[in-house]
């Protein structure tokens, strides 16, 4: 199955892509740097359309999302290819493949499929979901008309015309910087340029009233920089605001990165009261289960109102519509507390 895609435009006789800031310039017969976008008879199609990688139910908190519809249970899939090439990529397999094969299925089916398992929304992740842009918009304009919510896991690297096309359907994302966002790094760890783009998309999503929550994977050694931290986390703040979650995630050693060590967790704690001397009001330590930065604290009064376990929700002390139960302050999560907030929310995905 393959389909011809929405985000391109002609230059002579080539064709420039727009899905994500890279912009490949691609002629006949060839394919982008995903690996999944090529250029027929003039034209640019999306090879993995309708061809789903990996497939499986996942708590939200996963993503993680831990300020939209806490507890939710979601369908999440990709296909394959990326339009970056990180060397420590946890889904390797799936990413660096650059091929358009896949099981097919429609976004009917796949719909159909995600509601056999009684999710409350759909996530598309494991690889960077701007390469297969157009296939998740299709599958999430059906998932919209069934009543569920649609979220990504993405690095961010867009164009605002990719920013454009998922307003419609599109209701949360988690924006995953890496190393900090230092230039150097990106550049020789992920083949990115910059996090400019990074920052642009995260603002513009934002301002078009979708959730955004932003990761930084802190790598030991080589992406740990607390002054590079600083400059990334004041464009946040000026651009996103206090509000904005902000996650420190632990590094473990995959894929062309298997020499180097976990992150030592006194530099996440070190990242984590950086973000809060800077004014964010929300920030979480991420791959330490147990660890009490996990939970979520009351801006105001400082009381514990959501402790976490990994992805799991062991205390809630919040009100319907998000209120601190102890003062009252509201708290920016949007949506409810999820019906499966309490049960096991992990399945294997047959397709």
């Amino acid at each position: 199955m393959t389909k011809e895609a929405v985000l391109y435009k002609k230059e002579d006789s080539r064709i420039r892509c727009l899905a994500c800031a890279r912009k490949c310039l691609i002629g006949e017969g060839q394919t982008g740097f995903c690996g999944v976008r090529s250029v027929r008879n003039g034209k640019l199609h999306l090879d993995v359309y309708g061809k789903i990688a990996a497939a499986h139910i996942d708590p939200i908190e996963k993503k993680p999302l831990v300020h939209f519809n806490p507890g939710s249970k979601v369908f999440s899939f990709s296909t394959y290819g990326c339009n970056w090439m990180c060397m420590y990529c946890q889904n390797y397999d799936i990413s660096q493949r650059r091929k358009a094969e896949g099981v097919e299925l429609s976004p009917e089916e796949i719909v159909e499929l995600a509601m056999g398992y009684d999710v409350d929304g759909m996530t598309y992740t494991y690889n960077e979901p701007a390469i297969f842009a157009e296939f998740a918009h299709d599958v999430g304009i059906v998932a919209k008309k069934h009543g569920l919510f649609n979220t990504m896991v993405s690095n961010g690297y867009w164009t605002l015309d990719l920013v454009d096309y998922v307003r419609n359907f599109l209701d949360a994302v988690t924006i995953d910087f890496k190393g900090n966002g230092e230039q150097k790094f990106l550049r020789r760890y992920t083949g990115a340029t910059s996090a400019e783009p990074i920052i642009e998309t995260a603002s513009e999503l934002s301002k078009k009233r979708i959730h955004v929550e932003i990761t930084d994977l802190i790598i030991p050694q080589i992406g740990d920089d607390i002054e590079a931290a600083k400059q990334l986390l004041t464009k946040l703040y000026d651009q996103l605001g206090a509000d904005i979650p902000i996650h420190f995630l632990r590094f473990h050693p995959d894929y062309k990165l298997n020499y180097l060590p976990w992150t030592p967790v006194e530099i996440l704690e070190r990242h984590y009261k950086l973000a809060k001397e800077l004014g964010f009001k929300f920030v979480y330590i991420g791959n330490i289960p147990g660890h009490p930065y996990e939970n979520t604290y009351c801006p105001n009064c400082g009381n514990l109102v959501i402790r976490r376990y990994s992805f799991d929700i062991l205390e809630w002390h919040l009100t319907e519509d998000m209120r601190c139960k102890f003062c009252g302050y509201k708290l920016p999560i949007k949506g409810k507390l999820s019906r499966h907030a309490f049960k096991e929310r992990f399945e294997t995905v047959f397709i």
